[in-house]
């Protein structure tokens, strides 16, 4: 909570008119200059406020205002509210750049483009802090000044930090990793080359016999059975 009460110049009118605390103890709690609080209790100043009662809303309690009035070196503490209100969390969104810079987002845009294409529109965003539509219209080559952008790096412009630059690469290069280049054929290993086949260790010679030999065997068979057929 803060040291200052809710609505200080109604606060310290009210507690002009309705106590006899000093003007340096109204300065203090309402964070006031002593002048200011004087012009009020003259009449100078503060002229149609109306005075908000801090009692009412539980910044101060009647014995703190009795204690001050008894004690003038005695400074009112500020109550602390019983209602305790959820702190929201802060939503993400995209970097602000200044004016000045944002002139200069399309161009850290191309550049981010063509030397980093594994980026995802979301990292360019968090990085530049732009929109969908124009790194799309970069893209395409449709911004309205597409004719006379170049390429510039977002660091050397201020648009983020070397550290952030590399943080979003890095990631992107986890997430898609870079696919394999064809490099063409290639010899063989000489593992390859200089193996011997269990086929080679064999004699040749033998398949040739083999062969042969059922080659006139089936000869001499069909051989037979014309003689035979002849003599009858």
């Amino acid at each position: 909570m803060s040291n200052a009460p809710l609505m200080p110049k109604a606060t310290a009118v009210w507690l002009v008119d309705n106590t006899a605390l000093t003007f340096d103890q109204v300065a203090d709690f309402t964070k006031m200059h002593p002048l200011e609080v004087r012009a009020i209790a003259d009449g100078d100043a503060a002229q149609g406020i109306k005075g908000m009662d801090p009692i009412s809303n539980g910044q101060l309690t009647r014995e703190e205002i009795e204690r001050g009035e008894r004690d003038q070196n005695y400074r009112l503490k500020l109550q602390e509210s019983k209602v305790v209100l959820p702190t929201s969390a802060k939503k993400k969104g995209p970097r602000y750049t200044p004016v000045s810079r944002r002139h200069e987002r399309p161009s850290a845009i191309l550049w981010l483009v063509r030397n980093h294409p594994e980026l995802k529109d979301a990292q360019i965003m968090r990085l530049v802090g732009t929109t969908k539509t124009t790194i799309a219209s970069v893209r395409d080559r449709t911004h309205w000044n597409a004719s006379t952008l170049t390429p510039m790096d977002p660091v050397t412009l201020g648009l983020c930090s070397q550290i952030e630059l590399d943080f979003e690469v890095q990631r992107a290069a986890k997430e898609k990793p870079a696919a394999t280049v064809y490099g063409g054929a290639t010899l063989l290993p000489a593992s390859e080359t200089t193996r011997k086949d269990e086929l080679d260790d064999q004699p040749i010679e033998k398949h040739d016999d083999l062969n042969v030999d059922a080659v006139f065997a089936k000869l001499k068979t069909i051989g037979g059975k014309k003689i035979d057929e002849d003599e009858e």
